[in-house]
């Protein structure tokens, strides 16, 4: 069963109290979990009346603050002091608990110095659950005090979107926002959607927690967005714990949740529950001889120890808990305590000061620049100069029988992105072409060309074309974050495909392998053979009806050693079998072999088979870098071509003496320009990768050659210091975030595309002579062996038979009769 964060750090915090020693003079924390459903009520007694009957020293929780009144009400009947760490909407008094989340009516206060602060008038409140309207008490009551307005939005949906739609028609800039830890993100995110993380909104986010969440993509958006921190995670005491509890939480199974990095406020507050249970019991002097009762909810014996531990409970102080100060009233709740006013900046939410409960002047703002300084001026209505270069597919001269003026004369990505972000920052455009046709570089006189010189200058607002971030260029002007990124390839033409050879064949395996096998097959017989003349149980009798025959044979001579392996070999298997558990044993370890091999040999098979090499004079940049046949360059007074110039890198700088001492040039004035040089001559082009990709999508002859030599991005250039660039940036964000930009990139790339799906269309081609020739070369050569063979074994049996005939036929002599006389 997954466990809740809660769960997991209310075990972490028993095992370090029981690991030190010097707590409860070694006395050891029992624990008991019971996971109930939220607001159950009745599943929440039952299980609490479970813990009573095992005998506790106090009940902490639950989480749920509609459940927390019932376990509350059982805790005071049997006098079992119960630990909250949430909100308890029950304010009843000398009740058996303490609470350590921060005391509602102080959190509501904090909220309410904070609008009055900013000097908010009109004040739209979201919430998602009726107990806001409980917790928040302060704040609703100050419309009847003051002149502010409240309006009062209760979320219809997960994400809030209605709400925030209501918020955006009606003009409300200032929002008061009280939703779960769970749907803040997902209210973020649709605030985000519908173009209300600008700095025209403000917002205060009541939850404690939104350190934790992660904000990065609201970072940039000038948005007003404060809330307040109870845990602070750079406190070292804080760090040092959530080095072993993020250590802990990883190696448990617990619930995924939108946690981004630190402790959360439940996780904070149930540690220190568990110090503060520690501190009363060490307090009461008791630790060592308290007595565990086993209580009944039925009869409603009340515990003789409860009393004492509550007391000292509620006396007990902890002056470095996670959630800082810790020190309760006489009703247990949490009065004094300190919180960190925190804001969104750039880099992040920042500190802008503390707000102490119990001071009379508790709001304490310590750096007061950074406190709402989000205003900037408005782009709505407004129109825009913007600069740009004919670069297919970004911005392109739109084909028409009829005469276009103005915007209507283009079309491309670039003019499809900027129409997007025009439409969310509601302002208007006019477009011209940069005159010299340059994107923008320093000259020797350090003078800039192209669009950059344009916004230098300030004849443009926005320059709006694939226009790479570059250092050198953000010295001089600034960009938004980039909407693409790309970079440097190479640009080649097709090579000629090349057929993979009649012997392919044998090139699944290597010509090692192919060694090893041999060996092993000689190997393999020669053991054969040994083993087979050594073993008794090889030998047979050729002749069963004689059975005291002393003739016996042995199928395993050396050629049938060889025939049985090389049979096994090609799993054609032979007549010969194996008798010996010696040579069965062989036998097997040498089909094992050839069953692995052969394997292995036809999964490889098919594809040395079927593939047709594409045989490249150059596979990567120390390629084009190591020979000086092929020419290569790049656009010239481009982004690409100041890489070049500027690098540090061996093989770049290698390549840019080649490309700046050629003549003729080898920079090109136009894309197209290269891309006619590489069709035409022996020449690769190096520009960005989207433009690669675009053009090599179009014509089938191009290729990109080997990877990317760096990584950059285009952004959208403003002139240097320009308020306009951050609006963009979240407007970039934003059209990213719902898939516009990657829309886009399918709609100019992909869909118009003519050969990216060239590969993956293409039949399975059949195979001919060049593929499967090697193997009739093997059957022929192996028909024409077995014929020579067959001639040579009949002249050698004719010769043998002749000259045994030529011997038979001879005549034997005639024996002598000779007579022995007789003395």
């Amino acid at each position: 069963m997954p466990f809740t964060d809660e769960e997991v750090a209310f075990k972490f915090a028993m095992n370090e109290i029981n690991k030190n020693a010097t707590l409860l003079a070694g006395s050891t924390l029992i624990s008991d979990i019971q996971q109930i459903k939220v607001n159950d009520s009745y599943e929440a007694s039952r299980a609490a009346c479970f813990q009573l009957t095992l005998g506790v020293a106090a009940i902490v929780g639950p989480s749920s603050p509609r459940s927390s009144p019932t376990v509350q009400s059982l805790c005071t009947a049997l006098t079992v002091p119960n630990i909250q760490t949430t909100w308890n909407p029950d304010q009843v008094e000398d009740r058996y608990s303490v609470n350590l989340y921060p005391d509602a009516l102080m959190l509501s206060q904090a909220i309410l110095d904070m609008v009055n602060y900013y000097g908010w008038t009109r004040v739209s409140l979201l919430y998602d659950s009726d107990d806001a309207l409980i917790r928040l008490q302060e704040l609703l009551k100050a419309p009847a005090r003051t002149k502010m307005e409240l309006k009062i939005r209760k979320l219809r949906r997960e994400d809030g979107e209605g709400v925030l739609k209501d918020c955006k028609l009606d003009g409300s800039n200032n929002i008061i926002i009280d939703v779960s830890y769970e749907k803040l993100p997902r209210v973020l995110h649709k605030a985000l959607q519908l173009g209300m993380m600008t700095h025209f909104y403000h917002y205060i986010v009541t939850s404690l927690d939104l350190a934790t969440v992660d904000l990065e993509n609201y970072r940039h958006g000038d948005v007003n967005l404060t809330a307040f921190r109870l845990v602070d995670n750079k406190n070292p005491r804080v760090q040092e714990v959530l080095r072993d509890w993020t250590r802990v939480r990883e190696s448990s199974n617990v619930i995924s949740g939108t946690i981004k990095d630190g402790l959360t406020t439940p996780v904070a507050l149930m540690f220190d529950a568990i110090y503060v249970l520690v501190a009363g019991l060490e307090g009461s002097d008791v630790g060592q001889e308290i007595s565990l009762s086993k209580l009944s909810c039925d009869n409603r014996k009340a515990w003789l120890y409860g009393h004492t531990v509550l007391n000292y409970l509620k006396v007990a102080e902890l002056q470095d808990g996670l959630s800082g100060r810790i020190k309760f009233d006489s009703n247990g709740q949490r009065t004094k305590f300190s919180l960190d006013v925190m804001e969104l900046r750039e880099a992040g939410l920042t500190k802008l000061g503390t707000w102490n409960s119990g001071e009379r002047q508790a709001l304490n703002i310590t750096d007061r620049s950074l406190a709402g300084s989000n205003v900037t001026n408005s782009l709505r209505n407004k129109t825009l100069i913007v600069t740009t270069i004919l670069e297919k597919p970004y911005v392109m001269q739109k084909r028409s029988d009829e005469e276009l003026l103005g915007n209507d004369r283009f079309e491309g990505f670039c003019i499809d992105l900027l129409n997007e972000i025009a439409a969310i920052l509601g302002f208007k455009y006019e477009i011209y072409l940069v005159p010299d046709g340059q994107y923008g570089a320093p000259m020797e006189d350090g003078e800039w060309s192209g669009m950059v010189k344009e916004l230098i200058d300030q004849r443009a607002d926005l320059a709006v074309a694939p226009l790479t971030i570059s250092f050198i260029r953000e010295q001089v002007i600034d960009f938004s974050k980039p909407f693409m990124n790309v970079g440097v390839t190479i640009m080649y033409r097709v090579p000629n495909r090349t057929n993979p050879g009649v012997f392919s064949f044998l090139n699944p395996l290597s010509y090692d392998i192919w060694l090893y096998i041999l060996l092993s097959y000689l190997a393999v017989s020669g053991v054969l053979f040994v083993l087979a003349r050594f073993s008794p149980y090889e030998w047979y009798n050729p002749h069963p009806c004689n059975p005291n025959s002393e003739y016996l044979e042995n199928q395993f001579t050396l050629l049938n050693s060889m025939w049985f392996s090389i049979g096994a070999f090609m799993q054609q298997g032979s007549e010969i079998m194996p008798r010996a558990l010696s040579t069965r044993l062989v036998s097997g370890a040498w089909w094992f072999f050839t069953l692995i091999m052969i394997s292995s040999y036809t999964a490889n098979l098919a594809a040395f088979l079927t593939v047709e090499r594409m045989e490249s004079p150059i596979e990567s940049a120390d390629d084009l870098a190591k020979q000086t046949k092929i020419k290569y360059g790049t656009l010239d007074f481009g982004a690409t071509q100041t890489f070049f110039k500027n690098s540090k890198i061996p093989t770049y700088e290698k390549m840019w003496a080649f490309m700046s001492s050629q003549e003729p040039s080898v920079f090109t004035k136009s894309t197209e320009e290269g891309i006619d040089r590489v069709l035409n001559e022996n020449y690769a082009f190096l520009l960005e990768s989207a433009m690669n990709e675009y053009f090599t999508h179009r014509n089938c002859n191009l290729t990109r050659v080997g990877g990317l030599l760096d990584s950059k991005g285009y952004g959208i250039g403003t002139p240097e210091g320009s308020p306009i660039r951050d609006k963009i940036t979240i407007a970039i964000l934003q059209l990213q975030e719902a898939g516009q930009i990657q829309m886009l990139y399918n709609k100019w790339w992909v869909n118009m595309g003519q050969c990216s799906n060239e590969d993956k269309n293409k039949e399975a081609s059949a195979l001919g002579v060049a593929n499967v020739g090697g193997i009739f070369i093997v059957l022929i050569a192996g028909l024409v062996v077995g014929i020579i063979v067959a001639i040579i074994e009949f002249i050698w049996k004719s010769r043998s038979t002749q000259e045994r005939d030529k011997d038979l036929s001879t005549p034997l002599p005639r024996p002598r009769l000779t007579t022995k006389s007789q003395v």
